[in-house]
C-alpha cells in the first residue's frame, strides 16, 4: 500500500491558527475606534497577528499568552500566563482602551476581562460558535459560543457597534464564527454616544 507524502514544513506539528500572520478582518475593520494612542490588550494572542496589528496603530500593547516564544521580539509588554491553570487573573487591577480576543473562549475570564476594560474603551471579539462542530475544531461546547452569548455579556452596559454570527467558508479558519464589537460608554440614562458605521 502506497504511503501518503510527508506534509511540508511544519505543518503536521505547527497549530493551524499559528500559521495565519494576518489580522482578522473584524479587528482591522474596528480597531480604529481605539483611542489614539490608547493601551490595547491582545489576549491569547498566539503568534501576535493582532499584537503586531495594533502596534501599527500606534497603540501601547499587552499581549497575554500560555505560550510566548512567538512573541519574542515584538514591541510589546508580552505576559506569559496559562488563563486555565486556576491561577488568579494576571491583569486585575489594569485598565484598556481596546480589549481583542479572537479564536479563544474561557468563559470564566470573561467578567474579569469587562473589569479591565475603561470608561470609553473598545471590546473587539471574535470566536467560533456552536455549529462549529460539524465543520473544524474546537468541537468542545466549552470552547463554542452559544447563539447570543456575546450579545448577553454586554447587554445593558456596554453599546454594540456590529454583531455577526454565521457560517464563515473563507480560510484560512472556516468554520461558525460568533464576533462583537461593543463600546463601554453606555449612559445609565440618556442617548448614548453615536459612533461611525465603519465599512467593510
Amino acid at each position: 500500500m502506497a504511503k501518503s507524502p510527508p506534509l511540508s514544513g511544519n505543518q503536521d506539528k505547527t497549530p493551524r491558527h499559528l500559521r495565519i500572520s494576518d489580522p482578522s478582518p473584524w479587528v482591522v475593520r474596528f480597531a480604529p475606534l481605539i483611542k489614539p494612542g490608547g493601551a490595547a490588550l491582545d489576549l491569547a494572542a498566539g503568534g501576535g497577528r493582532h499584537t503586531r496589528h495594533l502596534l501599527s496603530l500606534g497603540l501601547s500593547v499587552t499581549a497575554v499568552d500560555k505560550t510566548t516564544e512567538p512573541l519574542e521580539g515584538v514591541n510589546a509588554e508580552v505576559i506569559a500566563a496559562d488563563l486555565e491553570a486556576g491561577s488568579p487573573w494576571p491583569l486585575a487591577g489594569r485598565r484598556f482602551d481596546g480589549i481583542v480576543v479572537t479564536n479563544y473562549l474561557y468563559r470564566h475570564t470573561l467578567e474579569d476581562l469587562l473589569a479591565n476594560l475603561l470608561p470609553g474603551g473598545v471590546l473587539i471579539y471574535e470566536t467560533f460558535a456552536r455549529g462549529n462542530e460539524a465543520y473544524a475544531r474546537p468541537r468542545n461546547p466549552d470552547h463554542l459560543l452559544k447563539s447570543g452569548e456575546l450579545l448577553e455579556l454586554v447587554r445593558g452596559r456596554m453599546q454594540v457597534v456590529a454583531y455577526e454570527h454565521g457560517l464563515k467558508e473563507s480560510q484560512p479558519l472556516p468554520g461558525v464564527v460568533q464576533r462583537i464589537c461593543a463600546v463601554n460608554d453606555l449612559p445609565p440614562e440618556g442617548e448614548p454616544k453615536i459612533h461611525p458605521i465603519i465599512p467593510k
